[in-house]
């Protein structure tokens, strides 16, 4: 980077780690802190992290943002931008497995073109009549997503080393309920991160945020961000139309139902609830998804 009097040259980089109003840019291999300017506030725009940006340093070392690019995306919950992949790490048990928050989640990826790879925690905390139960989810997901899991601490690094061969050169974000799972996940991929985990509460099935920033950490030559949990995921720019394109099992029927545009909800000769007859549709799948158009109906749109 060259410099100019009072000012290094305009410079491109993307954003790795927001907190408290700086914003630490990443040009190649070096770090430069920076500040917002103030119109950014006038146009309503915040920088994120996994933005790219032009910024300036001055003499003093204070670097400024000049320059916001266009995003290809960007999740509100984490707040994060021009993702490819998000790993959906699902707890098993501790917290009990919910298929009705992981397809919130899904959708909300399909909405937002990313990538979505299914990570479930904890199964080898599953007794055998739960594990029966839950192979038939995972199954059923393995269909259309790429799934990971281990149901032997043993096997754990090897389903690891095969997720990490599938996320070459890619921007990843981490995401899932409090108490999934996110930063032993991390911790297991990178040891020397020491990233902070959680207790589980028993009485309320909740864990303790640990997070407090986001942060794209270098993960093997994967950029991976570390994120604050939540358990609040919202169906934002969706509608009752664009829903059923999000679930890529009814889009491999839906060109069979009677009435182009159905909505696989009342129509009659309708090929999506016809293979949730049949079983060819996971039924929590399709419950779900009535569930959803119900709350887009109703504009209630989030999820806790």
């Amino acid at each position: 980077m060259r410099k100019e009097v009072g000012y290094f040259l305009t410079t491109k980089g993307r954003i790795k780690q927001s907190l408290s109003g700086y914003y630490d840019v990443l040009v190649e291999d070096k770090e430069y802190r920076t500040r917002a300017r103030g119109n950014f506030r006038k146009k309503k725009m915040t920088p994120v992290v996994g933005d790219w940006v032009d910024f300036k340093i001055d003499d003093n070392g204070d670097g400024y943002i000049l320059k916001i690019y266009p995003r290809k995306n960007q999740l509100v919950r984490p707040p994060i931008a021009n993702i490819d992949t998000a790993i959906v790490v699902s707890a098993c048990v501790e917290p009990d497995f919910s298929p009705n928050l992981l397809d919130r989640q899904l959708v909300m990826l399909e909405s937002n073109n990313v990538r979505p790879v299914l990570f479930f925690s904890k199964a080898d905390l599953l007794n055998q009549e739960q594990r029966e139960k839950f192979e038939s989810y995972f199954n059923y997901y393995s269909k259309y997503y790429s799934c990971y899991i281990s149901f032997e601490n043993e096997n754990r690094q090897n389903v690891l080393n095969n997720l990490m061969s599938n996320l070459t050169n890619e921007i990843v974000v981490v995401m899932g309920q409090t108490g999934a799972g996110k930063s032993t996940l991390l911790n297991d991929l990178k040891p020397d991160l020491s990233l902070e985990t959680g207790k589980i509460s028993k009485a309320l099935s909740r864990g303790k945020h640990t997070t407090r920033k986001v942060t794209l950490l270098d993960i093997n030559g994967v950029m991976i961000a570390d994120t604050p949990g939540f358990s609040s995921f919202e169906l934002l720019n969706i509608t009752k139309d664009t829903l059923p394109l999000m679930y890529p099992d009814f889009v491999k029927y839906q060109d069979n139902c009677k009435f182009r545009g159905c909505l696989h909800l009342k129509e009659p000769k309708c090929a999506v609830k016809d293979a949730v007859n049949k079983g060819e549709i996971l039924e929590n799948r399709y419950i779900n998804y009535v569930q959803f158009q119900d709350m887009l109906a109703n504009k209630k749109v989030r999820y806790k």
